[in-house]
């Protein structure tokens, strides 16, 4: 990949122009605003991205290994649109760190290129929460536990080529330290990157617990709005708004906390989970619990409610489900073997195990559904036996909950400033 030229703020500065009107000395200067300034390829050294101009990306950027990128508050960054190995897209590779820290006042926004925002702007007027696919999205990758299919504690990133090193995430240190997400809204994302495979708005590969992310969003992206593969990364006050996958996306035994987090999704989109929850792919790794407390999760015409499969292994408290035109339906995945007789490890023995592993407490939805994929000898699908169901139903009970708190999402946040949030 290219290696990106350094850029200091005060040079960045001292390049802006100066124009006095000729028509009289009392006429107040005229600041020519800064051209964008274009990001390709690697970034090796430490960098800055100011809030001075917008910051465009071209394909992907990659912040190398044992390289920071630190972006001030109110920076403005955009992504071109293309797809494929041209998708641009962010990512910070395993051993570098992203030092984005914005405030209430002023966050750090990424967005499209086609989105007509501009710098001191919280939304542009253009565009829509429909409007997605435009460009790519966030990914940070890391060195906390995973449990993958293949590679078990370590894999590629999905869309980035196998022999690209930058794209490799996983590891044993639970506590890496990938850097800082604060007060940072990701937007209109989603563009393809590699065949069947989109971008979700955030994605985190084996990020640690070192890392903080709090006060994010993503807003109007075509895939997952915030993905986990693995790891061990705090998440809290997060909002999720018109996905067009699912909202949040466990995957790889995440073993980490989102506290206090929203999920809006529906109106002609496609979209499809609220929460989507798999356990552990491989042998290392499988005994790592995720945690989501203090959330709402709520369609405005399409979607489902969560589906917990492929071994989900955690627990679910005070979530509040609503919105949904059949009822909000939890999903809990059961698997069989034995021609279809005795039930194997999946969600539904992690739930039902007389030590469960899979925990809904607190929370507020409509009904419980178990399903399988299994089929018997004959290849024939297998039947959920009706007391497993309703071993299901005397586990997860709902309850009144109160959720998310949404007040934390005023001001900064597209979906509020567009006036969608809900009140």
């Amino acid at each position: 990949m290219n290696t990106i030229k350094k850029f200091g703020k005060y040079a960045a500065m001292a390049a802006v122009a100066l124009t006095f009107a000729s028509c009289g000395e009392d006429e107040p200067p005229v600041v020519k605003k800064p051209d964008n300034e274009t990001l390709a390829g690697l970034i090796a050294e430490d960098m800055t991205l100011t809030s001075d101009r917008v910051w465009e990306l071209a394909g992907r950027v990659v912040v190398d290994n044992g390289v920071t990128l630190t972006i001030e508050p109110g920076t403005l960054i955009k992504g071109q649109t293309a797809t494929g190995s041209l998708a641009s897209v962010l990512i910070v590779a395993r051993g570098g760190k992203i030092m984005a820290e914005g405030t209430a006042a002023d966050p750090i926004i990424f967005t499209s290129l086609a989105d007509n925002i501009e710098i001191g702007q919280k939304v542009g007027t253009n565009l829509e929460r429909t409007n997605n696919e435009l460009w790519g999205g966030l990914i940070i990758l890391g060195d906390a536990p995973t449990s993958a299919e293949n590679g078990d504690t370590e894999t590629n990133i999905e869309g980035i080529p196998a022999n690209e090193t930058y794209g490799l995430y996983g590891g044993a240190n639970a506590s890496d330290n990938s850097g800082v997400l604060k007060y940072v809204s990701v937007r209109h994302g989603g563009t393809l990157i590699g065949e069947g495979n989109e971008i979700n708005g955030i994605t985190f590969g084996g990020v640690g617990n070192g890392t903080v992310v709090d006060h994010v969003e993503v807003y109007a992206t075509l895939d997952d709005g915030i993905e986990c593969f693995g790891g061990t990364v705090n998440i809290s006050n997060a909002l999720v708004y018109y996905q067009g996958d699912d909202g949040v996306d466990l995957d790889m035994n995440y073993s980490g906390t989102f506290d206090n987090f929203a999920v809006i999704h529906g109106d002609g989109i496609g979209t499809d989970e609220g929460l989507e929850i798999d356990g552990p792919e491989n042998s290392t790794y499988t005994d790592g619990l995720f945690t989501l407390i203090n959330g709402t999760v709520m369609t405005e015409g399409e979607g489902s409610a969560a589906d917990l499969k492929s071994k989900a292994q955690g627990t679910l408290n005070n979530i509040k489900f609503s919105g949904y035109s059949n009822g909000a339906t939890l999903k809990i995945r059961a698997s069989y073997q034995n021609d279809c007789a005795d039930a194997k490890e999946d969600a539904f023995t992690h739930l039902t195990d007389a030590t469960p592993t899979l925990i809904v407490t607190g929370s507020e939805f409509n009904a419980v559904s178990v399903y399988t994929g299994s089929t018997d000898s004959n290849d024939d699908d297998c039947t959920v036996p009706a007391a497993d169901q309703t071993a299901a139903e005397a586990l997860v009970v709902s309850t009144t909950a109160t959720g998310a708190d949404l007040s934390v999402f005023a001001g900064w946040t597209a979906a509020d400033n567009k006036g969608q949030l809900p009140q």
